[in-house]
């Protein structure tokens, strides 16, 4: 059966029939509660599907609902909206959900776009006007083809690749790697393939590749089988970075249902891809070793790290459907981050908890300073900066190690990674306080 023939489990929503009959000349403003709420409702779910947090989606329920003279209460989650509007006399109440989750901040920005207009512009036009510009926002997909986002991947992973330690041999092989998993993924997806389908596919594919790949080259050029270190590097596309940290900016905001479901499905995600890199290595005979040395000096070693770093935030920024313009302006903040972050450790001995906290406080101001300059959406460029450093090698070798029956190596990895993982957000968190006002508060 073709995925179009399937019956849907969700049904879609048909906007157009919620707008009032006769008013397509009349501003939304002078519309009826019904009409009102659906503008509100859609432009929340379609900036849920983005993959930005709670708080965001609620304030810009907020900004529409005030502008049309109406108050909005709104319970979100990672993948539904529960929301109720009122006009002094009658409420209207609907509940909204998503069919999956993912990062989209190419629709993110022109949604940003849409509300900061709607006041000066949006409430002029009718309801149905609206819902015509909110069609062509919706129609916002993709950037960007299988093969672009495969090797956007490949960058992505082969830039990892160093900065945990690996060469140029490791690079390469998780940069065809990576690139052949992601792609492989991004197929499934495109044909609405269920999550564990996905993530298991292109995470063994990934391995496999790799270790392919190796062998190749242990025969054609009698390389080392100590290179399958950087096999872990080859899966990392799949480590759900956004979620991880939009979940930890719900919690500092009390929006408690989306930062546990968020933090929830990360988990699941990541429970997933390692069990199934687990299985694979078992199966291929690889071991997590650690990486052999590379001899560099210092000042080799900081502009290696610059270079690797903008590549790997370049890269993971296009698999959000950045557009080039935004995934640069990240990519540029991440670098100088996560190269401080990595010098704080060598240099001071640091743990590293306490410099991924200074590595994201570091790119969230740096995001403040030039927000307004660069026109794009905090959280799209923030998020793709940092998430170079959520700890996907600590959280795999967590797993191989439960898997093989080492508990107290298993707890040493999975404590490091979680003092991580809390560390990330807890950065962008106080940059937000310390540069935005309106986050700074309460409210």
């Amino acid at each position: 059966m073709q995925p179009d023939q399937l019956r849907k489990n969700h049904m879609d929503i048909l906007w157009h029939e919620y707008t009032d009959a006769g008013g397509e000349n009349r501003p939304v403003t002078e519309a009826s509660l019904t009409e009102k709420a659906s503008i509100i409702g859609r432009v929340g779910i379609m900036l849920l599907s983005c993959g930005t947090g709670a708080w965001r989606v609620r304030s810009s329920m907020n900004t529409l609902a005030e502008v049309m003279g109406i108050t909005c209460t709104a319970d979100i989650g990672l993948m539904s909206i529960e929301y109720t509007c009122f006009d002094g006399e009658d409420g209207y109440t609907q509940a909204l959900c998503l069919t999956n989750t993912g990062v989209n901040t190419s629709k993110l920005n022109r949604l940003e776009k849409f509300i900061r207009n709607f006041e000066k512009e949006g409430k002029h036009i009718s309801g149905e006007q609206l819902h015509q510009l909110l069609d062509e926002i919706e129609k916002i997909h993709g950037l960007y083809s299988p093969v672009a986002l495969g090797m956007a991947a490949a960058l992505a992973c082969g830039g990892f690749t160093f900065l945990l330690g690996g060469g140029p041999i490791e690079m390469l092989c998780a940069f065809i790697g990576a690139g052949v998993g992601n792609y492989v993924r991004c197929k499934l997806t495109k044909h609405h393939f269920t999550l564990f389908l996905c993530i298991v596919s292109s995470v063994s594919l990934a391995c496999f590749t790799y270790a392919g790949f190796l062998k190749l080259a242990e025969i054609l050029w009698g390389i080392s089988v100590q290179h399958e270190a950087g096999y872990i590097c080859a899966m990392l596309f799949i480590i759900p970075g956004f979620p991880f940290i939009t979940s930890g900016i719900d919690l500092a905001k009390l929006d408690m249902r989306s930062g546990m479901e968020r933090f929830a499905y990360a988990i699941l995600v990541i429970l997933v891809a390692t069990m199934a890199a687990w299985i694979m290595a078992l199966i291929l005979h690889l071991q997590p070793v650690d990486f052999p040395k590379i001899c560099l000096t210092s000042e080799e070693q900081v502009i290696f790290r610059l270079l690797a770093s903008f590549c790997g935030v370049f890269g993971f920024s296009i698999m959000f459907n950045s557009p080039p313009g935004l995934a640069a302006v990240a990519a540029g903040i991440g670098a100088v981050a996560n190269t401080l972050r990595l010098e704080f450790v060598d240099l001071t001995g640091m743990p590293p908890a306490v410099a991924a906290f200074i590595g994201a406080l570091t790119a969230g101001i740096l995001a403040s300073l030039i927000k307004n300059r660069a026109g794009y959406p905090r959280i799209s460029v923030t998020v793709p900066s940092i998430v170079i450093m959520v700890p996907g090698l600590y959280l795999y070798r967590g797993f191989y190690n439960l898997g093989m029956m080492s508990l107290s190596v298993s707890a040493s990895w999975f404590a490091s990674a979680m003092l991580i993982v809390m560390a990330l957000p807890l950065g962008l968190i106080f940059a937000r306080i310390l540069t935005d006002r309106s986050f700074r508060y309460c409210t």
